[in-house]
């Protein structure tokens, strides 16, 4: 038998899916990450793997990871001290970045202090111009003393950012291959390479944050091979990227910055998966994990993407699959301020030392703390038998909180869940504007570790009558790597009217773009397989300063149907501003192509669903809405395609706990989802 398997690192879990291709049978696991030892983790898995279920590690010829280790090098800023090379005269470029605050609203915010300090950019004599001449020639004997002054200031690597590089790389291309002669212990990288795109801070930022996270990217990929030689997997790592896709440990090792965003990526493509498998169109996504929580909206069975999504402080201009974070997971503590407000996050406790009721060393109050309190969890194990909640921990650690408060145990247990609700609520209002859409034609899907816990609470807030329960949201995001395929973004600014005249040059880019994709899967990855394509463009009206991507169609350009693409953008600024102007002048200002390797499809049977009322594995009281109540406990795995119950609830399962309120109504679909709808309350 041969497996695939699927791993996803989060704040407090790593998360296993093993497929058994022949038979397409799926086993999960958990287990709690070892911030001290990272890496650890990830072999204990692949053993318990061997141990619990029998999948030898020699069987293993897929695997895929998805971490957050690049994120949180930004995050922490613990990332390589940097050099960086630009033109002379706009070395001010990454501080001054677009002269927008972080948050336009408040009196004391500010600006991020740089990943790169100002005395360590370094300007050059040169310049290419805009139309891809050469302003001046590029001097590089003034390299060496540049080189010298970095090494003085302890630079581990070098950035080179120029003028127009875009469309003219010779400058930057020879800065990068001198540095490579002169300084060759020392990494360097060219914007040119990173991200060819117009506009100077977004294309600097960008390879900043490429530089920023690669030795410690690097490192933990190589030690990600290392660890797989150990328990002889013969499978050659994939990486899962933030825009969905994946591509081989090697190129993952320089090309740092397209994995910063993969785990929140990963869990909206297995989202996507199971959603379009349960016939829901438009999802809300909810991705609680241990330190945050990820919202995301799928539109049409698509997850939505953009670029200048933000990582840590700072925007990454890639192409991104759109999710907004917030502070806000399982381990969020709590905490009284000395206004005595209670707030809650966005500081985690992780899974070192963890909830209090964990029992590995916590003694703040967390979310899941909390839930304890309430009766939600604690019944029984949990996290495939890893974890039993000490629920005297869990009332020790809130019943601080409560006595700053004067209030009871249970009363500040529900408040703070009502504000970790709220927090989530003012974030999805957000998404919702940013996309115009109507949350009453979406379904609400949780998942990760803490989303069905939540979930219920959330949708009643924002309005949300519908809900579906993956069969185990626990692991979607490493169930979002196995359905992956090989992705790979690739841009040309082209800078033209969108008129006849400039189809002989959009025919050239996309024939050179689509070159680009098929080298990069056909040599880059091994990739033997059908290759698909998918062509957009970012246009504007003449005149305006920002664009908007646009979806196109190849055959519109091969056979010069100007028209077809007018109409497109027409249609698309109508829907996105709620106006157009059919006789304006349109612009073009770079033309995208996504080359895509599809992999072999992942397929679960649906069984038969027969009508029936399960039976609790428990009655358990829980303290819901003010009150003390018992409620039924159901098993996830004892509940058959067909089963229908009602709120309020428990299910409870080895990845996850559902909570379930009043005024819900559950039936148990065909693929073992739970779809939950609103229903009139029994008392």
């Amino acid at each position: 038998m041969s497996w695939k398997i699927g791993v996803d690192i989060g704040g407090t879990f790593i998360d296993f899916c093993a497929l058994e291709q022949k038979t397409q049978r799926l086993v999960t696991l958990k287990v709690l990450t070892t911030p001290d030892d990272p890496g650890r983790e990830l072999l204990a898995g692949i053993d318990r793997l061997a141990e619990r279920e029998g999948i030898a590690p020699e069987a293993v010829d897929t695997f895929v990871h998805g971490t957050t280790v690049g994120i949180n090098t930004v995050i922490q800023r613990k990332g390589a001290r940097l050099a960086m090379i630009t033109n002379r005269g706009f070395e001010d470029v990454v501080e001054l970045a677009r002269l927008r605050l972080p948050d336009m609203y408040s009196l004391f915010c500010s600006q991020p202090d740089p990943l790169i300090s100002r005395d360590m950019i370094f300007g050059i004599s040169g310049r290419m111009l805009a139309d891809g001449g050469e302003g001046a020639p590029i001097d590089l004997s003034e390299l060496p003393a540049i080189v010298e002054a970095a090494r003085a200031k302890g630079a581990e690597g070098f950035v080179v950012a120029l003028l127009h590089s875009y469309v003219a790389p010779a400058h930057e291309r020879a800065v990068r291959s001198e540095l490579r002669r002169l300084a060759p212990d020392l990494f360097a990288f060219a914007s040119c390479d990173v991200w060819p795109v117009i506009r100077e801070y977004e294309r600097s930022v960008t390879t900043i944050l490429n530089g920023y996270v690669h030795p410690r990217v690097a490192r933990y990929v190589d030690g990600l091979e290392a660890a797989l030689a150990t328990r002889k997997v013969p499978a050659r790592p994939l990486l899962t990227k933030s825009n969905g896709g994946l591509m081989n440990a090697a190129e993952g090792k320089t090309a740092c910055v397209n994995m910063l965003l993969s785990g929140t990526a990963s869990g909206v493509i297995g989202a996507a998966y199971l959603a379009r498998q349960a016939g829901i169109k438009n999802v809300l996504t909810l991705d609680i994990g241990g330190t945050s929580a990820d919202l995301a909206l799928i539109i049409d069975g698509e997850p939505q993407f953009g670029t200048g999504e933000p990582v840590g402080e700072f925007p990454l201009y890639i192409p991104s699959v759109s999710v907004s974070s917030i502070g806000i997971g399982g381990g969020s503590i709590a905490q009284v301020d000395e206004f005595g407000v209670l707030k809650v996050g966005p500081q985690s406790a992780g899974s070192v030392p963890g909830p209090a009721c964990y029992g590995r060393g916590g003694q703040d109050a967390t979310i899941t703390d909390a839930m304890a309190v309430l009766g939600h969890i604690g019944q029984l194990p949990m996290a495939y038998g890893q974890l039993t909640v000490d629920r005297e921990r869990a009332n020790a650690a809130v019943g601080l909180l409560a006595q700053r408060l004067g209030k009871s145990l249970e009363d500040t247990a529900e408040s703070i869940l009502r504000i970790a609700v709220s927090e989530m609520f003012v974030e999805v209002e957000k998404l919702v504007s940013r996309h115009g859409v109507d949350l009453a034609d979406f379904t609400l899907m949780p998942f990760g570790g803490g989303g069905p816990m939540l979930g219920c609470f959330l949708a009643k807030e924002i309005g949300v009558s519908r809900i579906v329960a993956p069969r185990r949201p626990g692991v979607v995001s490493a169930l979002g790597g196995l359905v992956a395929d090989l992705k790979g973004d690739f841009i040309r600014t082209v800078l033209c009217p969108c008129d006849d005249e400039a189809l002989a040059g959009l025919r050239g880019h996309l024939h050179d773009l689509t070159a680009e994709g098929e080298a990069w899967l056909r040599d880059g990855q091994g990739f033997e397989g059908s290759i698909r394509t998918v062509l957009s463009a970012d246009m504007r009206y003449a005149g305006q300063s920002f664009e908007i991507e646009v979806a196109l169609e190849r055959d519109w350009i091969v056979r010069g149907d100007i028209a077809a693409i007018r109409r497109a953008y027409h249609h698309r600024h109508l829907s996105v501003y709620d106006f157009d102007d059919p006789a304006g002048a349109i612009e073009v200002v770079n033309l995208r192509l996504v080359a895509i390797g599809e992999g072999d499809r992942v397929s679960f049977a649906a069984v038969p669903q027969i009508p029936n009322v399960p039976e609790p594995a428990l009655s358990v009281e829980i303290h819901l809405d003010g009150a003390a109540r018992p409620v039924p406990l159901y098993r996830r795995e004892a509940l058959d395609a067909g089963a229908c119950f009602s709120g309020p609830a428990i299910v409870a399962q080895e990845d996850t706990t559902l909570a379930i309120p009043f005024g819900f109504a559950a039936h148990v679909d065909g693929f073992l989802n739970i779809h939950l709808e609103v229903q009139e309350p029994t008392e």
